[in-house]
């Protein structure tokens, strides 16, 4: 009996749990934000920062740090990764700063698995098959109708940091496609989190990092950095081991949709009818990702 379907089955879930921690990231880092009055940039150092020591308390407490690799080729990946945390992060919170939520994150999502297509295309020196180009292309429709506001102005700048984010992600995901012998997603994620807010922690202390010692303040900190962060991005690497980087890059298009259904469920926020019909766009385009070899 083949196990080609279920190994896909099982990366598809992975990346699906991923898309979804992630989505409910933005919630929980816009709640952060207001309440205990953080600039963005701080909000992503305390994201990466946590969700690493929290994944690396858990390593070494169930032994999973015994006979890590310490070899150059582990040391480059983790250096490589946390500097595309670092990347992506201050990239897309710069652009959120100059544009908006809505227009970060339709461009950073929606041009990460363009630039992936493209780049997997250069390098097989092959067109992306037919079923990559449908579920790219319904992809960004529906993505675009998802975040889409009426009369939004687009600052250009904003535009390329976005850009820049998406390059990063996309980087980010190209380069642990691979795997390195020895190293597993969880520590990958747990040292990758750990360097990126490590980057990250001057420009976070320039800007403020004090937060109110209060219950529901240090719950928001502790959830943001490990289920959007830890457990998301070791989903995500588990995913990638089996899954083309594309359809993983897609994955994490459930983000914006995760993250509008939460909006309407915890903050009463309305998706029109134009949203509604980005959201079934995304889900179709997304299934045929899923289903199509």
């Amino acid at each position: 009996m083949s196990v080609a379907v279920p190994t896909r089955a099982r990366s598809s879930a992975a990346l699906v749990l991923a898309g979804v921690l992630w989505g409910t990231g933005g919630l929980a880092g816009s709640l952060l934000a207001s309440r205990a009055g953080l600039h963005p940039l701080s909000v992503a150092a305390y994201r990466l920062l946590i969700g690493g020591v929290i994944a690396t308390g858990y390593l070494w407490l169930t032994g999973g740090l015994r006979g890590f690799p310490r070899t150059p080729q582990v040391r480059r990946r983790l250096l490589a990764v946390g500097g595309l945390f670092a990347l992506f992060q201050t990239s897309y919170f710069a652009s959120v700063s100059l544009s908006s939520v809505s227009v970060a994150t339709m461009t950073t999502i929606g041009s990460a698995p363009v630039l992936l297509a493209v780049a997997t295309a250069v390098k097989t020196r092959r067109l992306p098959g037919a079923w990559t180009a449908v579920s790219v292309a319904g992809s960004l429709v529906g993505l675009a109708l998802l975040q889409w506001t009426p009369g939004q102005e687009v600052d250009v700048a904003g535009v390329l940091f976005a850009l820049l984010a998406a390059a990063g992600f996309a980087a980010l995901t190209l380069v642990t496609a691979t795997r390195v012998e020895g190293l597993d997603p969880l520590p990958t994620t747990a040292f990758g989190c750990l360097i990126g807010g490590a980057a990250l922690t001057p420009a976070a202390l320039w800007f403020g990092m004090a937060v109110p010692l209060q219950a529901d303040v240090l719950a928001l900190v502790v959830y943001f950095g490990v289920v959007p962060t830890a457990l998301a991005y070791a989903a995500y690497f588990r995913g990638l081991e089996s899954a083309h980087p594309v359809l993983a890059a897609l994955s994490a298009l459930l983000e914006p949709l995760t993250a509008a259904l939460l909006s309407m469920a915890v903050l009463g926020d309305r998706l029109g009818a134009v949203g509604w019909c980005g959201a079934v766009v995304l889900i179709a385009a997304l299934a045929v990702a899923y289903s199509k070899p």
